[in-house]
């Protein structure tokens, strides 16, 4: 009885720590920011997109309500272009709604502030009240899933500085990190950018900074100098190939004067077609012979009678003898059987 008290206490101790691991699991898994039509777009503005040198956009380049795209040429744009059109509106409209989502979520936040260089982070929602700053390399580690989900809550500027970086490790992927940004966010030169800006305001892309993710502007411009954008898209999941095992052993036959001979197993079609055996010639089954059956007759005794023996001429007399030896033969056992029995008594 005491041991099982023990081991009640123990399961109920290991239960209670199993479900707030859980639930710590659950408050700082964030979610993924769904972007509408304005996925397809690598760059959105809404005043004016302004490009300087040899910018090359991969993904769709959208401006709604403004009406000023300048510097395409130079730069090149690797897919549609959508200008003041109802595509552009809609995306500004989806854009609107996805800035709200990612604002909106309050579950699991980790407050953050000042400068986010040389940390390593975790999936999760990180806010600041203020500005934050990125000075050398921000660490996005996905723990080894590649839906793991970063979400920054910036509550006014982003600032990189130059040569700052995005590392990705561990399965993180650019299409689930995303930055909700209470103003504008300017990018330092030749600095590496990764995720989705969705900008209050405005998002300047400094001379040679690079972005594996979305620059986004619901009021104003966005500004690019020689700076590639690239799209990001999610890489589907790994497809693990479970090996065939026949399920018969190979047959080896052994010749004392050749080389072995392999024949691979033979495995079964998987339809079974039914086999009709056909004899050529009929078969003839003789039948049973039942025994035959012997009636058992019964012979009643004859009774003789003296009176009828034929007379031998020996008399009783001469038969005496012969009685007398068949006593002793007849009762020499019975006597054993008693003297023993005296004995042992």
């Amino acid at each position: 009885m005491k041991y099982m008290k023990i081991f009640n206490k123990v399961a109920v101790f290991g239960l209670a720590l199993f479900l707030a691991l859980v639930v710590s699991n659950v408050a700082l898994a964030a979610t993924a920011v769904q972007l509408g039509t304005a996925d397809s777009f690598a760059v959105l503005g809404a005043s004016t997109v302004t490009n300087t040198g040899s910018t090359v956009v991969n993904g769709g380049l959208g401006l709604s309500p403004g009406t000023s795209v300048t510097g395409f040429p130079p730069g090149m744009v690797n897919g549609t272009q959508h200008i003041t059109n109802a595509t552009a509106a809609q995306a500004q409209a989806d854009l609107v709604t996805a800035y709200n989502a990612a604002s909106g979520q309050t579950v699991g936040v980790t407050m953050v502030s000042g400068d986010l260089g040389g940390q390593t982070l975790l999936p999760g929602l990180y806010k600041s009240a203020s500005a934050v700053g990125l000075t050398g390399t921000l660490t996005l580690n996905g723990q080894g899933n590649q839906d793991s989900v970063f979400i920054f809550q910036v509550g006014s500027a982003l600032t990189t500085a130059s040569a700052s970086r995005v590392n990705l490790i561990n399965g993180a992927q650019a299409c689930n990190v995303f930055w909700q940004i209470g103003s504008s966010a300017t990018l330092g030169t030749n600095s590496t950018f990764v995720g989705t800006i969705l900008a209050l305001a405005s998002v300047t892309v400094n001379t040679g900074a690079s972005v594996s993710g979305r620059v986004l502007a619901r009021t104003g411009a966005v500004t690019l100098d020689t700076s590639p954008i690239s799209r990001p898209t999610c890489a589907a999941p790994a497809v693990v190939s479970v090996p065939v095992t026949p399920t018969s052993t190979p047959i080896i036959f052994v010749s004392a004067t050749s080389t072995p001979i392999v024949v691979p197993p033979i495995i079964a079609p998987t339809t079974i077609v039914p086999m009709v055996l056909v004899s050529p010639v009929p078969t003839v089954v003789p039948l049973a012979v039942a025994p035959a059956v012997v009636p058992l007759v019964v012979v009643a005794p004859t009774t003789v009678s003296l009176a009828t023996l034929p007379n031998t001429g020996i008399g009783f007399a001469n038969e005496l003898p012969l009685y007398a030896v068949l006593f002793v033969i007849v009762s020499a056992p019975l006597a054993m059987y008693l003297i023993g029995r005296r004995e042992y008594q």
